[in-house]
């Protein structure tokens, strides 16, 4: 049983952060983990998926568009533009 550390969010959802980021530093972020401890340890029990595959690597860096479970939470990475950013035009 993989232990509750959070509140995991229900279903798949975009979670904005900004990029490059760690799968430790993103399951906190996301709120999967309580703490950076936690993540860690979720992450090296094996708790956590990257991409549909086990991923036990908490300095794996992650991508736009990979996506984590864990506990029934489905979160998709997805990139914050900083406040006031404007984005290139073609």
């Amino acid at each position: 049983m993989i232990p509750s550390a959070g509140r995991p969010p229900e279903g798949r959802e975009p979670v904005a952060v900004h990029l490059p980021i760690t799968l430790g530093q993103f399951v906190k972020l996301a709120g999967l983990a309580s703490t950076g401890g936690d993540a860690k340890r979720l992450v090296m029990m094996g708790a956590v998926r990257v991409n549909g595959e086990v991923e036990t690597r908490r300095g794996r860096k992650l991508a736009l568009g990979d996506v984590v479970e864990m506990a029934g939470a489905v979160i998709e990475v997805a990139d914050r533009q900083a406040p006031g950013a404007t984005t290139a035009q073609d």
